[in-house]
């Protein structure tokens, strides 16, 4: 099993220019600066949740709107994360968590099976959470489930406040990406019947 699981991208595009590092096995030590204030609170969670330690740094075209940073940013842990799997060797591959806060209620189901695919359930009845629409949560997880090329299932059981409902779903996408991408001692090889992952 790799005992190094740590992987940088940076990204350059038209709209964004992003400058990322990933470690799958850290202490959830995080440093982001992307413009969006709710988006780096919502990225300081998911390192510190899932134990990552995660740097990010993005320039966007925020004069336009939030939504080209928001989803790059997504395509961006999305690569670091595959690449930093690896071969999938001893990991447990599944993972999930329900996460309260306040009022809300939370559900993420992970499947790190190489397919990128996600199933959004959540509704909120504000539009934005300071400057970050709502709208834009499942923009960046569907970004971060194809990029990452794992099955991700999200519901929102209740939530009637929209910051405590999207954060409890950062919060249980952190843990359940956390438990799925541990290591396992008792797993020798790829845990799949295929043999690969």
């Amino acid at each position: 099993m790799s005992n190094d699981r740590t992987e940088t991208i940076a990204r350059k595009t038209n709209e964004t220019d992003i400058s990322l590092t990933l470690s799958l096995d850290g202490s959830g030590v995080c440093e982001v600066n992307t413009g969006i204030g709710f988006f780096d609170h919502m990225l300081t969670a998911l390192a510190k949740h899932g134990l990552f330690d995660l740097t990010v740094t993005c320039k966007g075209d925020l004069e336009v709107d939030a939504h080209h940073t928001v989803e790059d940013v997504g395509i961006c842990i999305g690569q670091v994360l595959d690449k930093a799997l690896g071969d999938k060797k001893g990991i447990t591959r599944f993972g999930s968590a329900y996460v309260p806060m306040d009022e809300a209620l939370a559900r993420a189901v992970i499947d790190l099976s190489g397919r990128g695919h996600l199933v959004y359930e959540a509704t909120f009845t504000e539009e934005t959470i300071g400057t970050f629409p709502t709208s834009l949560g499942m923009e960046f997880f569907t970004a971060l489930a194809q990029n990452g090329r794992f099955n991700l299932h999200i519901d929102l059981i209740r939530s009637s406040n929209a910051h405590h409902g999207m954060e409890a779903i950062f919060k249980a996408v952190a843990r359940a990406l956390r438990q799925a991408v541990s290591q396992d001692p008792r797993i020798t090889g790829v845990p799949s019947t295929k043999g690969s992952l």
